[in-house]
């Protein structure tokens, strides 16, 4: 049996579209329903959903009103504001393209990414660095807010296909990719409503998460507004170690967040927390075992992964009322078409590792990388998306992620996951977290070496249960105690930091 698993067809995207509208549709049934809570703060923030598209479609008036063309590029400067949703999607509804960014970008680096963009207009909040050679107009939160005011505009329909908004990527492979996504691609989340986040109308979803990155816009905001559900925004400032009182507080159903911000959470967790939640949501890096057993132990409730990327948001997870095998992330969800391929790209039967791929034809899969076709032909074929991501299925779809092809560790002529060798050593008592990397100690010499957290460790102890738990070229010959495993902007694990950080405290030469 291949490793190719068809759950179509997806669902349909209507025929003239506008992704803005589709995502307010659901509200206008409850129109006085809360679409958005911002807590944590002085005071709750309440919009409606009636407030949320009055305020929409006043700003994508305002924005229509600038002069700008059809597919003009917005470059998004601004925080964890109500301003950040409304303007995304009144830029959808104006036919003008969004694209958010990290607001704790320096001045050189969003400058990179405006060379790459070159954005017609910039949306900024007050003190944050600006693209440098940028001479364009600049809206400030002010100027948002009065545009919310103004005569409502109305959203433009037009081909699913075309340009909808950019994402950058996260540059864990050097250099951030702008990735370029149609305005269907909002309609191909519904696939994930049922197939990973279990989401239904009236639900309170709350996101741990920077607007910025795709996980966060995506499952804290849009998807809830397109079911009718409530998304509780954490006001700027609320440290993590109020996250607990806050779900609480706010009587959230479902908490998503990455595995980190889960392992910070725990630690302030306390009994009565989790009164209304059902479950949680976690993605962006594996999630270990111990932390989903200690979230289960706490709450009661399960984390249901997921895996994706910004090219495709997610494709591949658990889901309420289904058991994952442990280690497995869980099953392609309903509607996609999803492979695991060998070198000539050709599905491998299962139980065999391989590369992680995408069919061409799913709706929630990007364009390409803007402006950039060589980059977007690498990773295509007639027939799939090459994620990069190396994975193994089982005879039921189950998939369990092996880590980045590019991350794969080279060990004695092996190739070995660091994933696997994560898993081996995350139940040792004392320690909190861990990544393995490959570092070079001469010119003609790497080895595996093991950087965690927690309790420091005598060395001969850790190379003991390496010896009792891995293959000998799977085990890693260097370990060290950091304080904390260095992390992107989103939270997700920086392998690159660690290794520079672990080949310097050994002495490369």
């Amino acid at each position: 049996m291949e490793s190719i698993f068809d759950l179509g067809p997806p669902p349909p995207c209507p025929v003239p579209y506008n992704a803005a509208a589709d995502v307010l549709a659901a509200g206008r049934a409850t129109p006085d329903a809360v679409a958005l809570e911002v807590v944590g703060g002085v005071q709750t923030d309440i919009w409606t959903f009636a407030r949320l598209e009055a305020a929409v479609l006043g700003l994508a008036g305002t924005l229509g009103g600038l002069g700008l063309p059809q597919g003009a590029r917005v470059l998004f400067r601004l925080g964890n504001t109500v301003e950040f949703p409304v303007a995304f999607l009144a830029c959808l509804a104006a036919g003008l393209v969004p694209v958010p960014t990290a607001q704790g970008l320096t001045q050189p680096e969003v400058t990179k990414l405006a060379a790459a963009l070159r954005p017609d207009l910039v949306l900024a909040t007050e003190g944050v660095a600006l693209p440098g050679d940028f001479h364009g107009p600049v809206l400030g939160l002010d100027d948002l807010r009065r545009g919310m005011t103004g005569p409502p505009g109305t959203p433009i329909l037009g081909d699913p296909e075309r340009l909808g908004y950019v994402l950058f990527t996260s540059g864990s492979g050097g250099t951030p990719r702008p990735v370029a996504h149609a305005h269907r691609a909002i309609r191909a989340r519904r696939m994930m409503h049922d197939g990973w986040l279990g989401l239904r109308p009236g639900d309170r979803v709350l996101h741990a998460g920077a607007f910025n990155w795709s996980y966060t816009l995506g499952v804290g905001l849009l998807d809830p507004w397109s079911r009718g559900s409530t998304a509780i925004v954490v006001a700027e400032g609320v440290p993590v170690e109020a996250l607990p009182e806050v779900i609480h507080a706010a009587n959230a159903t479902i908490f998503a967040a990455v595995p980190g911000v889960y392992r910070q959470v725990l630690r302030h967790w306390h009994k009565g927390c989790s009164a209304q939640l059902r479950h949680g949501l976690s993605a962006g890096e594996k999630l270990p075992e111990p932390i989903r057993e200690a979230w289960r132990a706490a709450t009661g409730t399960e984390i249901h992964e997921a895996i994706g990327m910004t090219e495709c948001s997610t494709f591949i997870s658990g889901a309420p009322g289904e058991v994952v095998p442990r280690g497995a992330i869980g099953r392609p969800q309903p509607g996609r078409r999803i492979a695991v391929l060998d070198e000539d790209n050709r599905p491998v039967p299962v139980g065999t590792p391989g590369q992680l791929a995408v069919g061409r034809g799913d709706p929630g899969l990007f364009l390409g990388y803007l402006d950039q076709p060589e980059a977007t032909a690498r990773h295509l074929t007639p027939d799939w998306f090459l994620t990069g991501d190396m994975a193994v299925a089982d005879a039921e779809g189950f998939v369990t992620h092996l880590g980045r092809r590019d991350g794969m560790l080279t060990a004695g002529g092996f190739r070995v996951s660091p994933v696997e060798i994560e898993a081996a050593f995350a139940d040792l008592p004392g320690l909190t977290a861990c990544a393995a990397v490959e570092i070079a100690l001469r010119a003609d010499t790497t080895l595996i070496a093991l950087g965690y957290t927690g309790a420091e460790i005598d060395s001969a102890q850790l190379a003991a249960h390496g010896a009792r738990t891995l293959a000998r070229y799977k085990q890693p010959r260097v370990f060290a105690h950091v304080d904390t495993l260095p992390r992107g902007g989103n939270g997700k694990l920086d392998r690159r930091a660690l290794r520079i950080l672990i080949e310097a405290r050994h002495g490369q030469a």
